[in-house]
Protein backbone atom coordinates (compact mmCIF):
# COMPACT_ATOMS: atom_id res chain seq x y z
CA UNK A 1 0.00 0.00 0.00
CA UNK A 2 1.74 3.49 -0.82
CA UNK A 3 2.30 6.11 1.97
CA UNK A 4 0.86 9.28 1.71
CA UNK A 5 2.94 12.10 2.67
CA UNK A 6 0.77 15.10 4.94
CA UNK A 7 1.70 18.68 4.02
CA UNK A 8 2.17 20.52 6.76
CA UNK A 9 -0.95 22.44 6.08
CA UNK A 10 -2.78 19.10 6.49
CA UNK A 11 -0.79 18.25 9.67
CA UNK A 12 -1.74 21.69 11.27
CA UNK A 13 -5.48 20.81 10.56
CA UNK A 14 -5.63 17.35 11.49
CA UNK A 15 -4.25 17.99 15.01
CA UNK A 16 -6.67 21.14 15.25
CA UNK A 17 -9.26 18.97 14.49
CA UNK A 18 -8.38 16.27 17.45
CA UNK A 19 -8.29 18.88 19.59
CA UNK A 20 -11.60 20.18 19.18
CA UNK A 21 -12.54 16.22 19.08
CA UNK A 22 -11.23 15.62 22.38
CA UNK A 23 -12.59 18.75 23.78
CA UNK A 24 -16.12 17.68 23.00
CA UNK A 25 -15.04 13.98 24.82
CA UNK A 26 -14.43 11.77 22.66
CA UNK A 27 -11.14 9.65 23.71
CA UNK A 28 -7.59 10.47 21.86
CA UNK A 29 -7.60 7.16 19.99
CA UNK A 30 -10.96 6.96 18.68
CA UNK A 31 -10.37 10.87 17.59
CA UNK A 32 -7.56 10.17 15.66
CA UNK A 33 -8.92 7.22 13.90
CA UNK A 34 -11.76 9.75 12.67
CA UNK A 35 -9.70 11.74 11.15
CA UNK A 36 -8.09 9.13 9.15
CA UNK A 37 -4.26 8.94 10.86
CA UNK A 38 -3.06 5.45 12.67
CA UNK A 39 -1.92 6.89 16.32
CA UNK A 40 1.64 6.07 15.12
CA UNK A 41 2.07 8.52 12.64
CA UNK A 42 -0.11 11.49 15.53
CA UNK A 43 2.42 10.86 17.41
CA UNK A 44 5.45 10.98 14.89
CA UNK A 45 4.39 14.57 14.46
CA UNK A 46 6.42 17.33 15.37
CA UNK A 47 5.40 18.89 19.34
CA UNK A 48 5.94 21.98 18.16
CA UNK A 49 3.38 21.67 15.57
CA UNK A 50 1.20 20.30 17.55
CA UNK A 51 0.98 23.15 19.58
CA UNK A 52 -0.07 25.30 17.23
CA UNK A 53 2.87 27.07 15.57
CA UNK A 54 2.98 27.95 12.31
CA UNK A 55 5.50 25.12 10.29
CA UNK A 56 8.77 26.48 8.89
CA UNK A 57 8.52 27.50 5.33
CA UNK A 58 9.47 24.85 2.92
CA UNK A 59 13.47 24.69 1.69
CA UNK A 60 14.29 25.22 -2.24
CA UNK A 61 14.25 22.52 -4.05
CA UNK A 62 17.53 21.48 -5.01
CA UNK A 63 16.89 20.69 -8.05
CA UNK A 64 17.11 24.49 -9.32
CA UNK A 65 20.52 24.67 -8.08
CA UNK A 66 21.37 21.37 -10.07
CA UNK A 67 19.87 21.79 -13.14
CA UNK A 68 22.16 24.60 -14.97
CA UNK A 69 25.29 22.57 -14.55
CA UNK A 70 23.41 19.57 -15.98
CA UNK A 71 22.75 21.64 -18.77
CA UNK A 72 25.99 22.66 -19.80
CA UNK A 73 27.42 19.57 -19.06
CA UNK A 74 24.99 18.01 -21.60
CA UNK A 75 25.86 20.78 -24.18
CA UNK A 76 29.52 19.63 -24.07
CA UNK A 77 28.87 16.76 -25.14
Amino acid sequence: MARKRHKPEEIVAKLRQVEVLTAQGKSVAEAIRSIGVTEVTFYRWPIMTRSGLVPSPPRPAKMRSKTPSRLQRMKRL
